[in-house]
């Protein structure tokens, strides 16, 4: 599966950058986005976030993705300043975290965790930056008669 696949992703033309950038997903500049104010509009900040941690799930789920079911369970966001133009997400995790993550899912049938996501626009200062844990549970193997 791709982030970018997902039908909402699609809906609000996410795009995925170029591999080895400091983001991994945006949306495009344009009016679409944009609130009462004429800058981007809180809500195309968040789904830039969300789906930059759901790409940093997949991303290290591996190959594995197909056995969990993860979904987003809490979110604590600050909006920083107002966006302009294209606007760029990434999620983070340090290295303690990463190690946590793959070894839950070694051996736990549920878990939560967290990525901190940051989304900015092309001027490089953040916009938005967000603390979003995951729920992850282990998929019931298909029983067949």
């Amino acid at each position: 599966m791709d982030i970018i696949d997902i039908a909402f992703n699609r809906l609000i033309g996410l795009q995925r950058e170029p591999a080895g950038g400091d983001f991994t997903v945006s949306l495009p500049a344009g009016s679409q986005y944009h609130n009462h104010l004429g800058i981007v509009h809180a809500a195309a900040l968040f789904a830039v976030a969300e789906a930059a941690s759901g790409d940093f799930m997949l991303t290290h789920f591996g190959g594995r993705a197909a056995e969990f079911i993860a979904v987003v369970r809490r979110v604590e966001m600050k909006y920083r300043k107002p966006a302009h133009g294209k606007i760029l997400g990434r999620a983070t995790a340090d290295e303690a975290a990463r190690r946590e993550l793959a070894a839950g899912l070694a051996t736990k049938r549920m878990l939560a965790f967290t990525l901190h996501a940051e989304v900015s626009d092309e001027s490089g200062a953040p916009n938005l930056t967000a603390e979003i844990e995951w729920f992850i549970t282990r998929r019931e193997p298909e029983i067949r008669a």
